[in-house]
C-alpha cells in the first residue's frame, strides 16, 4: 500500500463515521499527553480502545436496565438479610453473579406476603444486568395477557422468541394468575419453551401444593412444576412480613418509651 499524507483534520469525521464516540471525545487530549510523555503509538491506541470499550459497556448496561423494567431501589445492599436468617446470603450472592444461570437454571422464592420475595429476585436481576446479562421483570398476569393477545393474533411463537432474548425473566405474583385454560395455557408454553434453555425466576405466595389454581388441570400443573423445579434454586421465605415487623417494632418502642420517661423524671427529681 502506497504511503500518503493523512489530513489529521479529517479524523473527527472518520471517528464519527466509525461510531467511535469515546475516540472522538478523547483522542486529542490523550494524543497530547502521549506526545508529551513520549508514549509509543501502540499504547496511545490501547488507551483509547479501553475508554471506548468501557463506554460501550456503560451504554449497554443503561440500555438493558431500561428494558428490564425492574422496580427501583430493590438491591442486595438494601435487603434486610437479618430479618430472614434462614435465607442463605452467600447462595443469593452467587446467584447474583450468574451462578446456575447457564443451562436455564431457575430461581423460585416461596413465602407469605411481605417477606421480600420480589425484592430479592429483583436485586438478583439488577446484579445480573450489571454483570452483562439481559433480564425482564413483569407481573405474571401482565405477561399472560400479552402472550394471550399474541396467540389470538397467531403470533405466539414470535412473542416467545422475543422473550428468549432475555437470560432471565422474573415472574412476580405467579399464584395470582387466573385459572383460565386459554390464559394459563400460554404461561405453560412459556415455561416449556424455556426449559433447560433460558432461566425463569418466580415469586409465589403459595407452596407448590397450591399451584393447581394457576393451571387448568392437574397434569399441566405437575408438568409445569417439574420443568420449573428441575435445575432450580428454591428460596423458602416464610417469616413475619415487613409491615408486621414494623408494627412489632413500634409496639416495643411504645412500651419502652414510658419507662425511659419515668426514669428521666426520677433522675431530674433527685438532682
Amino acid at each position: 500500500m502506497t504511503a500518503r499524507e493523512v489530513n489529521i483534520h479529517t479524523l473527527p469525521g472518520m471517528l464519527t463515521a466509525l461510531r467511535l464516540p469515546s475516540f472522538h471525545k478523547l483522542w486529542a487530549e490523550i494524543a497530547t499527553r502521549a506526545d508529551t510523555e513520549g508514549q509509543p503509538a501502540a499504547r496511545f491506541l490501547a488507551v483509547l480502545a479501553e475508554y471506548e470499550l468501557a463506554e460501550r459497556d456503560m451504554r449497554r448496561i443503561r440500555r438493558h436496565l431500561n428494558e428490564a423494567q425492574l422496580p427501583a431501589g430493590k438491591t442486595l445492599a438494601t435487603f434486610d438479610f437479618k430479618a430472614l436468617p434462614t435465607l442463605p446470603r452467600a447462595r443469593v450472592e452467587a446467584l447474583a453473579a450468574g451462578d446456575r444461570l447457564e443451562g436455564g437454571g431457575n430461581l423460585i422464592a416461596i413465602g407469605n406476603s411481605g417477606t421480600g420475595k420480589t425484592h430479592i429476585l429483583c436485586a438478583v436481576g439488577l446484579a445480573l444486568v450489571e454483570a452483562g446479562y439481559r433480564v425482564l421483570y413483569t407481573r405474571t398476569s401482565d405477561l399472560v395477557q400479552r402472550l394471550q393477545a399474541a396467540r389470538c393474533d397467531l403470533a405466539l411463537e414470535a412473542a416467545l422468541a422475543k422473550l428468549h432474548k432475555f437470560d432471565l425473566i422474573i415472574l412476580d405474583d405467579i399464584t395470582y394468575a387466573h385459572k383460565d385454560q386459554a390464559e394459563t395455557g400460554v404461561l405453560f408454553e412459556l415455561v416449556a419453551s424455556r426449559y433447560e434453555y433460558r432461566s425463569i425466576a418466580i415469586a409465589a405466595n403459595q407452596p407448590f401444593s397450591g399451584w393447581d389454581q394457576i393451571f387448568p388441570d392437574k397434569a399441566m400443573t405437575v408438568a409445569a412444576i417439574d420443568r420449573l423445579v428441575h435445575h432450580a434454586t428454591i428460596l423458602e421465605m416464610n417469616a413475619a412480613s415487613f409491615p408486621q415487623r414494623a408494627t412489632a417494632s413500634n409496639k416495643r418502642a411504645q412500651v419502652e418509651a414510658p419507662a425511659t420517661t419515668n426514669n428521666d423524671n426520677q433522675n431530674q427529681g433527685e438532682t
